[in-house]
């Protein structure tokens, strides 16, 4: 049965005065698959093994299922949270056979012999590793040491199971054959799920929920969607993948929109800004996806620059565009190409465009 999962203002402090959490409240629904996205040092490991039992919250409360698992007064031990983990390092077991690294998460369970062998092979055929049940953890590639640690946490049939950054020692293209099949299985088990990364395409690709963490704080929360076209701050845009940064002069203000003046061309652009913007002058944060490409002599375009830089994706064409007095826009997509050196004019569109303070 999937845990539900409520965290009240958890903080963490390690000795020394280093604050890894602070202020950290988030509610999660069962079956919920929720993805943990931040750089290095932003708390989301910390937050991922307060979850776990493995470390202690300084202050506020975690509820598991209900249950209080984690106060100033309570610290539930990791086997009492009827949880599972995924981890980096696959963690298994060097001298115990692909079956006995799967089977040993069941020992803790009342069941026979002969029941927890037969989950155990069941378990097994899921993930593809059927005929490898006699080989040891030496004797796998990486991909297959990750299912083995998949089937591990699949097969004690736990509410809850926390995945920490178990893609992350893969190559790009199993990473992303991982990526599908992790999300398959633990929607198949009904689980909920709590993911860490640092890959924000891997989070938007997995994710049901989305927790933004920025120095042990939670920052924003909320669907890929909601975090990708309406980022809380400048650093939820960046961290979430920017063509670049423009600061742009403000002509004039409405209900929930600016207009602005993003370059020396005549042309304006009405921006949605969800929090006032009293200056003259602001930052707009551009997505790629907001960057077209077009001819610089028809006046029709909002800046006009020159590409630096071309590479192949196989649909098309990433450029990086120099644009004079705004630096440089990266990832602008075209399925034709546009030779370096050469002067283009740039269309954005207001939906990628994202208004902060300057």
């Amino acid at each position: 049965m999937a845990e539900s999962i409520a965290i009240r203002n958890a903080g963490k402090e390690y000795p020394g005065g280093s604050q890894a959490l602070r202020e950290v409240s988030l509610d999660v629904e069962p079956g919920t698959f929720l993805v943990l996205l931040g750089p290095s040092g932003s708390g989301k490991t910390t937050l991922l093994r307060c979850l776990a039992g493995i470390e202690r919250v300084s202050e506020g409360q975690i509820s598991i299922g209900g249950k209080v698992v984690a106060s100033g007064a309570v610290h539930v031990p990791p086997e009492r949270r009827n949880l599972s983990m995924v981890f980096q390092d696959y963690a298994l077991w060097p001298h115990l056979r692909v079956r006995e690294n799967v089977a040993f998460a069941l020992r803790r369970q009342r069941i026979s012999k002969s029941a927890a062998t037969g989950k155990t092979l069941d378990m097994l055929k899921r993930v593809g590793l059927g005929a490898l049940a006699e080989r040891y953890p030496n004797e796998l590639s990486g991909g297959e040491q990750q299912r083995v640690a998949l089937a591990r946490a699949l097969v004690a049939d736990t509410g809850l199971i926390l995945c920490d950054e178990p893609l992350s020692n893969l190559d790009a293209d199993l990473r992303e054959r991982m990526r599908v099949e992790i999300s398959s299985l633990v929607r198949e088990a009904k689980a909920t799920t709590v993911y860490i990364t640092h890959d924000q395409a891997e989070a938007f690709a997995l994710a049901d929920q989305v927790g933004v963490l920025e120095r042990g704080r939670l920052v924003q929360a909320g669907t890929p969607e909601e975090i990708y076209a309406k980022p809380a701050t400048p650093f939820v845009a960046r961290f979430t993948g920017l063509a670049g940064e423009l600061e742009v002069r403000v002509l004039g203000r409405a209900d929930g929109a600016v207009e602005v003046a993003p370059g020396t061309s005549a042309r304006p652009l009405t921006v949605p800004a969800p929090m006032r913007i009293d200056a003259q002058s602001a930052l707009m944060l551009v997505r790629p996806t907001a960057v077209s490409l077009c001819d610089a002599g028809n006046g029709d375009h909002h800046l006009a620059g020159t590409v630096a830089d071309v590479a192949f994706r196989g649909r098309g064409y990433d450029h990086a565009i120099d644009v004079a007095g705004h630096g440089r826009l990266t990832g602008v997509f075209a399925r034709t190409r546009a030779d370096r050196g050469t002067m283009v004019g740039l269309r954005l569109d207001p939906a990628g465009c994202h208004i902060f303070p300057a």
